[in-house]
């Protein structure tokens, strides 16, 4: 039995094919087209599952999409009846497009396939998941969990945007809703917009700001905007958003409450204000999130959670939750925003629509290290460098391993480029930058000259499993870089009295532990546990370099600039390699270092994508 999973039409489009249950394939259309989130139809991720399983459309038996069209439309249609006449001007740049081409989706799918298989059966194969039902399959079912607890919070999908639902063997129950247009989700991203961030794009930037300041606006926030209950239920203040019937996120009486406007995009710094601004919303996600968990907990009686939707992706917010111990075992998906529906999608018609049985398997998930998109054989990798233009050596397995481990001592830049493509949003050793965490200029190097982005964005770790209690105050399985602990006691230093006074982006210069590449602000760090099992080269990689300087511990950031989708092919790495000051880039066994390329071959990265 093969089921194609699909997610399109919004943002991050994806695809995903399982058989038998078994999930065999998955990827983002952003990587093949190379257009960041990219919402369009994914067809070149559809021909990359099924080309990955060796089969064609015609051998595919159902195609599951990750939401319901007609009832987003009816959330539409009712949001702006409920606030009419406010808003004429937004619905009359939505409706066109809807009618045009979201409403009618089933036709539009229909037409897709058919250039796949002209004798597709559109009437029987297509099926239709809800937005939040798909969230919470990807979820629960690639889970290591017989019965969990599933928390889906988004920004809106129909109409849910906080969810709860109990799944059980080869069974999930939705079981509570909060409904648009209250939503963490958009709270989260009205602050995003309001700092001067991308909305679905730059949550993460608020997230690795917060550090840099103190939540002087939590209770300001709790007090005026939203409501939270002790069951961690909520509802906003709708009077100080837009994003029901207008344009933009937030409207004039939410700039006048805080007493700034909006910052703009381009050419305004941060300011302290901004940070402050990112460390409330930040403690307002954690204080509500928390209320639930512990409610959920008290309620049904099950120890374990799973977790899915882009909120899911606060990793602070999900290191807070393990710690708090209401739940004995936490799993998150890790492509948990949209681009995961296509798997949970699939997940759901396999077993909701076909009763398939289902063995969890204590211990251990069934998402293969999230290691699921496209893998280039040596031979392959080698033609399609020298056609680029490449100088490179070709090494053995375990030269590879060797010259990388040097020249990450030697404080050298490397891209990373080895086995399949993660699915996900992060970078887990398939598609990285790797660098020596101990070097205190680092984090400046890549952010400013390797990613062009903000200095301030935090790196995060990669660490062998068998070593994380001994660097981190955290001793659980982290593969998926969705937790956040601190840096261990006994490897931070202890910052003066001068240096503790300093505030913002001041702080940032200060080596605060033994690793200070990966050390955020606040002695944490964005935890990624390395396994011999999913990825035994990026493990042999960082134990050699543990070997050499008694580090275990890798910076690990995605391979790619501000604004660019992370590289899936040795082209797309080699010309990130010549538009950024990386040092060098192993793809394979072949081995490149920048100073023997062409210069001819240069490319300016710098600002060649759009602000993210």
């Amino acid at each position: 039995m093969r089921i194609l999973g699909i997610s399109a039409f919004y943002h991050d489009s994806a695809a995903a094919l399982i058989e038998d249950g078994v999930i065999i394939a998955a990827a983002q259309e952003e990587r093949f087209t190379r257009k960041k989130h990219d919402a369009g139809f994914p067809a070149e991720a559809v021909q990359y599952c099924l080309s990955e399983a060796g089969v064609d459309m015609k051998d595919v038996d159902y195609v599951a999409f990750y939401d319901k069209p007609f009832l987003k439309f009816e959330r539409l249609l009712e949001t702006y009846l409920s606030f009419a006449p406010s808003g004429f001007r937004s619905f009359k740049t939505a409706i066109p497009v809807w009618l045009k081409e979201k409403l009618f989706q089933k036709d539009l799918l229909r037409k897709e396939f058919k250039k796949y298989d002209p004798d597709f059966d559109w009437m029987n194969k297509l099926l239709f998941a809800e937005h939040h039902q798909s969230h919470a399959a990807s979820a629960f079912y690639p889970s290591p969990f017989e019965e969990a607890v599933i928390l889906t919070m988004d920004g809106v999908g129909e109409w849910a945007t906080t969810s709860v639902a109990i799944g059980r063997g080869n069974k999930m129950e939705m079981v509570k809703e909060i409904h648009f247009p209250h939503s963490l989700g958009l709270l989260y991203s009205a602050f995003t917009y309001y700092t001067g961030f991308r909305v679905n794009s730059g949550e993460y930037k608020v997230m690795g700001l917060a550090p840099y300041g103190e939540p002087k606006y939590k209770d300001l926030i709790m007090d005026n905007i939203i409501d939270v209950k002790d069951d961690g239920s909520f509802r906003l203040d709708m009077s100080y958003f837009n994003y029901c019937t207008g344009l933009t996120m937030t409207n004039q009486k939410f700039a006048d409450l805080f007493g700034k406007p909006v910052r703009g995009r381009d050419g305004e710094d941060l300011e302290q204000f901004h940070m402050d601004i990112a460390a409330s919303v930040q403690a307002v996600t954690e204080e509500v999130v928390l209320r639930l968990t512990r409610s959920l907990r008290e309620e049904y009686g099950i120890e374990n959670l799973c977790l899915a939707g882009g909120v899911a992706l606060n990793c602070v917010a999900n290191g807070k939750i393990l710690r708090d111990g209401a739940f004995k075992n936490i799993w998150v998906q890790p492509a948990a925003g949209d681009a995961g529906g296509a798997l949970g999608a699939a997940l759901a018609a396999h077993y909701h629509h076909k009763g398939a049985e289902r063995v969890a398997d204590t211990g251990k998930d069934f998402m293969r290290g999230s290691y699921l998109g496209p893998v280039f054989e040596q031979s392959d990798i080698e033609e399609r460098l020298k056609k680029a233009g490449a100088v490179f050596e070709t090494l053995s397995d375990d030269e590879t391993i060797q010259k990388t481990a040097d020249a990450m001592a030697s404080e050298r830049a490397i891209g990373w480029m080895q086995g399949r493509m993660e699915f996900g949003p992060r970078a887990l050793g398939g598609r990285s930058i790797i660098a020596d965490p101990r070097s205190p200029k680092m984090q400046k190097i890549l952010n400013l000259k390797v990613k062009y982005r903000e200095s301030f964005r935090p790196f995060a770790p990669s660490v062998l499993r068998e070593d994380v209690g001994e660097w981190f105050d955290h001793d659980q399985d982290s593969p998926y870089m969705l937790m956040v602990a601190d840096v261990h006691k006994n490897k931070q230093k202890e910052m003066s009295d001068d240096e503790k006074a300093l505030f913002g982006i001041e702080k940032l210069n200060v080596p605060r532990s033994e690793i200070p590449a990966i050390t955020h602000v606040d002695y944490s760090a964005r935890i990624q546990t390395i396994h011999t099992d999913t990825n035994p080269r990026f493990h042999a990689v960082v134990s050699a370099f543990k070997e050499r300087t008694g580090c275990p511990v890798s910076v690990n950031t995605s391979f790619n600039v501000r604004g660019e989708p992370i590289v899936c092919t040795p082209e797309d790495a080699f010309r990130c390699f010549m538009g950024t000051e990386l040092d060098n880039l192993v793809v394979g066994n072949c081995f490149l270092k920048k100073e023997d390329q062409d210069e001819k071959l240069a490319l300016d990265y710098k600002n060649a994508f759009e602000l993210d």
